[in-house]
C-alpha cells in the first residue's frame, strides 16, 4: 500500500496538527500544549490499532546519525518507521562527531536531497540546532546533552496510560538534573502536570530550562518544585523517576559522582515514602546498586519496560505528524518528493 492509498476512515480520528508544529523537534520547547496532547492522543491510537497505519509513510526515508551508543532509541525508530511502511538508514558517528569531517551545513544540504527526515543522537545540543537550521526537512532530537524530548513524551504517555488525567499526576525525579530531567520539566509544564526535582547542590537543572518550565506552568497550571532532600520530594507522589548518575561523556567524573549522588539512590526505603500506588520509572540503561536497587527496578512497581515500549508508539506518532503520512496534514518538505 503506498501513501496515496492510505485513506482509511480511521484517519478522521487523528488529532489535527494544523497550525501546531514547527518543522523540527529539537526541544520539547518547540511544542505548544495542544501539540503535546496531540502526540499522546495519536500514540494511543497507533498503539491500539497499528494495522490502520501500515503504509502510512510508504516511500518515506529516515536517516539516523548517532554519536552515542543506543538500544531503545535506534530500534524504536527503525521498527516504528518500518511498521509505517517507510525505510531507515543508520550512520554510526561514534568514532567521528558530526561536523568533524565535513561542514555540518554541507551535510544538511546533502541529506535534504536524499531523505525525508533526520534523527540525531549527539553530544552537543548545538549540533541538532545547526542541522535543523540548515536542513530543509524535519530534524528530530533523539538525545543531546541538553534534552531528550522523545523520552520525556514517552514517559508522560506511560503515566497517562497508568493514571489517566496527567493534571492529577505528581512525578518526583531524583538524581542528576540532566537532559532527561530537562525534557521532563518542559513536558510536565506543557501538560499542566506536577513535578518535583530532588538534586544535589550544584547538579540541578539548567537555569534557563527551569525558568522556561516555570513560565509555561503559569499558563497551564503546572507546578514545578525543587528540593535537595529526596525524601521530601517523593513524599506522596504517584511516580518516582531516576536516571544514571554518570551520563555518556562523564566517565572521568564517575568516582566523584557516585559519592555525591549516593544519598539520592532510589531504594525500598525511599519508595515507601511515595504513595502506595506509586510506580518506579527509569529511561534505561540502569545500573543496579547505584541510582536504583534491584529490589525496586525489578519489582511489580516498576514500569521501565512500559516506558521502553512507549518510545515506539510516541516516536511513530512524531514521525507521522512531521511527515504527514500522505494525508495532506503537513506541507511536503522533502526536496525530492
Amino acid at each position: 500500500m503506498n501513501s496515496q492509498q492510505f485513506s482509511a476512515p480511521h484517519l478522521g480520528e487523528i488529532p489535527s496538527p494544523k497550525g501546531f508544529w514547527s518543522r523540527d523537534l529539537v526541544s520539547v520547547r518547540d511544542l505548544a500544549p495542544p501539540e503535546v496532547e496531540a502526540v499522546l492522543e495519536l500514540a494511543g491510537l497507533m498503539k491500539a490499532r497499528p494495522a490502520d497505519f501500515r503504509g502510512a509513510l510508504a516511500g518515506k526515508q529516515l536517516v539516523m546519525f548517532f554519536e552515542k551508543p543506543s538500544l531503545r532509541t535506534r530500534l524504536t525508530f527503525e521498527t516504528g518507521m518500518a511498521s509505517l511502511g517507510g525505510v531507515s538508514f543508520f550512520v554510526d558517528q561514534t568514532q567521528s562527531p558530526l561536523g568533524a569531517r565535513e561542514k555540518l551545513s554541507d551535510v544538511a544540504h546533502n541529506l535534504e536531497r536524499w531523505v525525508d527526515i533526520i534523527v540525531l543522537r549527539t553530544f552537543g545540543h548545538a549540533t541538532v540546532e545547526h542541522m535543523a537550521e540548515h536542513a530543509n526537512i524535519p530534524v528530530v532530537n533523539a538525545l543531546s546533552d541538553l534534552e531528550h524530548p522523545c523520552q520525556a513524551l514517552a514517559d508522560y504517555f506511560t503515566l497517562q496510560e497508568k493514571f489517566g488525567d496527567l493534571k492529577n499526576v505528581q512525578l518526583a525525579y531524583v538524581g542528576d538534573g540532566n537532559n532527561v530531567a530537562h525534557s521532563l520539566l518542559l513536558a510536565c509544564a506543557l501538560l499542566g502536570s506536577r513535578i518535583r526535582l530532588a538534586t544535589p547542590v550544584g547538579y540541578g537543572p539548567d537555569p534557563q530550562i527551569l525558568a522556561d518550565a516555570q513560565e509555561i506552568g503559569q499558563e497551564t497550571g503546572a507546578t514545578v518544585e525543587l528540593f535537595d532532600d529526596p525524601s521530601e520530594a517523593v513524599r506522596g507522589v504517584d511516580a518516582v523517576y531516576t536516571d544514571t548518575w554518570v551520563s555518556m561523556g562523564q566517565e572521568k567524573e564517575s568516582e566523584q559522582r557516585i559519592k555525591i549522588f549516593a544519598p539520592y539512590q532510589v531504594n525500598e526505603e525511599l519508595m515507601s515514602q511515595a504513595a502506595a500506588h506509586a510506580v518506579f520509572m527509569h529511561c534505561l540503561p540502569a545500573y543496579r546498586g547505584k541510582e536504583v536497587t534491584g529490589g525496586v527496578i525489578d519489582s511489580s512497581r516498576s514500569v521501565v519496560f512500559d516506558q521502553a515500549e512507549s518510545r515506539l508508539h510516541v516516536q511513530k506518532a512524531i514521525l507521522l505528524l512531521l511527515l504527514g503520512g500522505g494525508i495532506g496534514r503537513f506541507p511536503v518538505r522533502s526536496a525530492h518528493a
